[in-house]
This record gives structure tokens, sequence and C-alpha cells, in this order.
């Protein structure tokens, strides 16, 4: 079987709920089930055919072709198989991902990977703001998982991080890891302020040195043995993170956010 291929058509002015179209929700339903299925845009509601052109049937393997940045909730909750998505995608990405792969060839909105519980998230362009962080109001944010960022990535990094890791091949914006409370974020571009902001435990491992606030204590420098077990458990990955030039296991490191618990640390290669 050919996978489930999904071309857009035209670009509608309203913002589109993809949430329907994952691979659990379509299985076993024929091409003309799915062409039948309707997906929330704006205040209307329009079936996946009048979107889409369709073709293929391996409901396990999507890609989503000539996607915008109005696509939201792509691969929502998914479980299990794989999305491939050609072009950009929106708001909310893979928010409460429990299993499967998600590919994106462009950038990605606000929320990618929000509150992830599971599986493999890969970014080949920039994303928006909370990257793999917790919806408003909610306590816990990416729960386990791996997210991989190969552009550079807003503010807000992993916000509320649970556990799981966050590879950023770019740069990083402010707040990066704020109010962590578990987990690893490793960041090779610059990072902006406020890094680790009220994080209570966790890892951020930084290739540049950072703005770091007073309340982060310097530890010194030291010669760390989990570090090459932890890059070559990224050999397998397609990025710079797999690069035997990328690999270090020397760094500075500093121990905080000391307003919190302060069993957090940022260690940065020397």
């Amino acid at each position: 079987m050919s996978a489930l291929t999904l071309t857009l058509k035209y670009r509608p002015d309203q913002r589109v709920d993809m949430s329907p179209l994952v691979c659990q929700h379509l299985q076993g339903k024929e091409p003309t089930e799915i062409a039948a299925i309707e997906l929330q845009s704006g205040k209307c509601r329009l079936r996946v055919d009048q979107l889409f052109n369709i073709s293929g049937s391996d409901t396990q393997t999507i890609v989503i072709r000539n996607s915008f940045e109005k696509l939201d909730f792509i691969g929502k909750e998914l479980d299990g198989g794989s999305i491939t998505v050609e072009g950009d995608a929106g708001a909310y990405l893979a928010i409460g991902m429990k299993s499967g792969e998600i590919k994106v060839t462009g950038n990605a909105g606000l929320y990618a990977g929000c509150e992830l519980k599971k599986g493999y998230l890969e970014v080949s362009g920039n994303v928006g703001d909370f990257l793999g962080g917790a919806l408003p109001g909610n306590k816990m944010g990416m729960k386990g998982g791996l997210i991989l960022v190969k552009g550079n990535a807003g503010e807000r990094v992993g916000d509320h991080l649970r556990r799981g890791t966050i590879l950023i091949e770019g740069n990083a914006g402010d707040y990066c890891g704020s109010r962590m409370i578990a987990g690893t974020i490793a960041v090779m571009g610059q990072t902006g302020r406020y890094l680790g902001y009220a994080m209570r435990r966790g890892t951020l491992l930084l290739w540049n040195p950072p703005l770091l606030s007073a309340s982060f204590n310097d530890c010194g420098t030291h010669t760390l043995a989990f570090l090459p077990m932890l890059f070559n458990a990224f050999k397998t990955l397609n990025s710079r993170f797999a690069e035997a030039s990328a690999a270090f296991n020397r760094v500075q490191r500093y121990a905080g956010d000391m307003a919190e618990m302060g069993r957090g640390e940022v260690l940065v290669k020397k």
C-alpha cells in the first residue's frame, strides 16, 4: 500500500483544525470515508475532499503536501504511525503525541510538541514559542520522547518540561528551560535572556556561553563521563548532533535556579 497522501488544493483564509486526521482515527477507513470527514475552519466545517486531493490508502503513513502555517493541530495525540508534513505546520503540532513519528520539512508555529508524551518530532525549519511546553494553566509540559529542531526556536522552550529531550541546532529565545521540572534541552546556537528561569531540576546543555542570572552558582569545570554516552544515543539521528565533532565531555557547570530547588544544571562546552 502507498501512503495516504493529502495534497492541499488551496489555502483557506481561516485556520484549519487538522486533529481528526491522525493514524489511529483513520485506521480501517476507506478513502471515501476519509474524504467525508469534516474539519473545523473558523465558523465553517469543510470536508477533507474540499481542501485536499486524496491518494493512497495506508492510513498508518500519512503525507500532507503543500502544507502551510494555518494548518493547526497536525498529529494531535498521535498514537502510532507516522505523519510527514511537506511545507509548514501551524500551531499545536504534535500536541499530546503518545507515540509514533512526525517530520516537518518547513517551519512550525506556537506550542509545537506541547505536552508530548512519547514519540519523535522533527522540524527542519524554525519553531515558535513554547516548544515542548505546557498549555496555559497546566503545570506539566513535555513528559517524554524526543524533539529535534534544525532551525531556531522561539521563547519559553521546554516551559514546565517534565521529561524527555529537546535538541535545537540553531538558537533559542528568552526563558529557555523556564520552570523545568526535569529532562534535557540541548542548544547548539545562542540562548536568550533568563535562561533556566525558576528551573527545579533538569539539564541545559549549551555550546555557547549563556547570560545567566545571579541565582545560578558557578560549580567549576568538570569532565563528565555520561556526556559521551548521551552523544552516542544521538548517532542514529539525521542531525548535527550525530556528528563526532559535536560531542564533548569537558564543561563549565552552573547549578540553579537557587531561587527554586537549585537542583538544575547548566552545562557549557569548554
